[in-house]
């Protein structure tokens, strides 16, 4: 069985992925990496009534092609990768893209010291929480 890596990534802040790429890239050898990034929902619907028809599927396109562009720059050649794009609370879409692809490993980022730590902690924390799957999180260096 070929051995499947979850590799969530917020492209806005490279601190989330920085630290965790090498490490996602040496457990993903000989196996399949899968590179994913949430468009966060509106959180309510009042929220959603002030984007334009049609706001989802540009961001999920134009999303897309920098993620595209991300893997180009940061994946090696030799890397079977496959990169998904998906809209919703991230720590739920990180676990049914878990389960939707059959991975065995969810590998993420955590920097420490950080806005985005408080940002994203919650999330990761949910991921190590539910997930059916190991998560692996690697903590950045102190800042």
């Amino acid at each position: 069985m070929t051995h499947k890596i979850l590799f969530p990534v917020d492209l806005t802040a490279p601190a989330t992925w920085q630290h965790a790429l090498p490490r996602a890239l040496d457990m993903a050898r000989g196996g399949e990496l899968h590179v994913i990034t949430v468009i966060p929902n509106f959180g309510m619907p009042v929220v959603g009534n002030y984007f334009g028809e049609g706001f989802i599927e540009r961001a999920l396109h134009d999303v897309g092609v920098e993620l595209s562009n991300w893997v180009r720059e940061n994946i090696p050649d030799v890397q079977e990768v496959h990169p998904h794009v998906v809209h919703g609370r991230i720590y739920h879409e990180i676990i049914s893209a878990a389960e939707r692809l059959g991975i065995q490993t969810i590998v993420m980022g955590a920097p420490r010291n950080d806005v985005t730590d408080y940002l994203l902690g919650p999330n990761a924390a949910r991921v190590v929480r539910h997930a059916r799957q190991s998560v692996f999180v690697v903590r950045g260096p102190e800042g």
